[in-house]
């Protein structure tokens, strides 16, 4: 859930809403698509809503079955894969489809600024009570902010880089009236060493580094997936540059399939923040697929 939602919400008067992108583009001849969400919803059906960003308005494109089994499933059989789109509940008699097989299983997304919005690279498994989906062998497993105590001193190093330099790449999609505040080069922040404390996160230290640099920085805090969410960096903000547009992070060459605030950082660590203009395919965020 974000502002955009509630506002999707209030604009149907709808009780219940979900936003989602799909990792690809184009139109959609046949087929069904099945999305299972977190939780259950108290409606009888559902309608799925094309956003255009632009004008705030939401056009509908398809009416939708609604199953809670227990959570909600919705299935619907989409015409387009092009842009930001609204699953909405609304009233009336439960219409399902037991006997439709979905084509494509999404999640919805955890707003970490992780590598993509759908599943991890991971192996199958259960998601923890964050949503999270099993984290690669290999790689650091999150840490809950709540549960660290984090050290007086400062003692340890790591770097850390700003960039959105894929913008200038995409320019024809980019909108204009933020030229001021995109960099000839695109880096807002070059590599730079920093110290940090013992129990900090990736989003610990952002925060107060772009403070020191006097560099923009918006998020908001999204207790379901306990971590924020970065919505701009230098007032460069998701959506600036394509509806599939936004922040990302990176730690050590690797997209972490959880928030920023759930990274507990270690001595040595490469620590890259990155606008993409692709769901994270134009940055090597994208591991092929509907995933997350």
């Amino acid at each position: 859930s974000n502002a955009r939602t509630e506002e999707v919400k209030s604009q149907l008067d709808a009780q219940q809403a979900q936003e989602f992108s799909f990792g690809t583009s184009g139109d959609v001849v046949g087929g069904t698509l099945s999305i299972f969400l977190s939780e259950p919803w108290t409606a009888g059906a559902a309608e799925v809503y094309r956003y255009d960003t632009a004008t705030g308005a939401a056009e509908l494109v398809a009416s939708a079955a609604l199953e809670n089994t227990p959570n909600a499933i919705v299935t619907f059989s989409p015409t387009t894969f092009k842009g930001l789109f609204y699953v909405v509940a609304v009233p009336g008699p439960q219409t399902t489809d037991p006997g439709a097989e979905p084509s494509v299983t999404a999640t919805t997304a955890g707003p970490g600024n992780s590598a993509d919005p759908y599943t991890s690279e991971a192996s199958a498994g259960p998601k923890d009570r964050y949503q999270t989906d099993p984290v690669p062998e290999g790689k650091p497993k999150p840490v809950e902010p709540g549960d660290v105590d984090i050290s007086d001193n400062r003692n340890q190093k790591a770097t850390l880089s700003i960039k959105a330099d894929t913008i200038l790449k995409h320019m024809d999609q980019f909108n204009k009236d933020k030229l001021s505040v995109l960099p000839k080069n695109g880096v807002v922040m070059s590599l730079r060493s920093i110290k940090f404390a013992s129990g900090e996160s990736v989003f610990d230290v952002l925060k107060r580094e772009t403070r020191s640099a006097k560099i923009h920085l918006e998020y908001e805090w999204t207790p379901m997936y306990n971590s924020a969410y970065v919505e701009g960096i230098n007032n460069l903000y998701e959506f600036d540059c394509g509806e599939l547009s936004g922040w990302m992070y990176k730690v050590n060459g690797w997209f972490p399939n959880y928030g920023s605030s759930r990274y507990a950082l270690k001595p040595g660590d490469k620590i890259e923040w990155v606008y993409t203009c692709d769901l994270g395919r134009d940055i090597g965020g994208w591991w092929g697929g509907m995933q997350r």
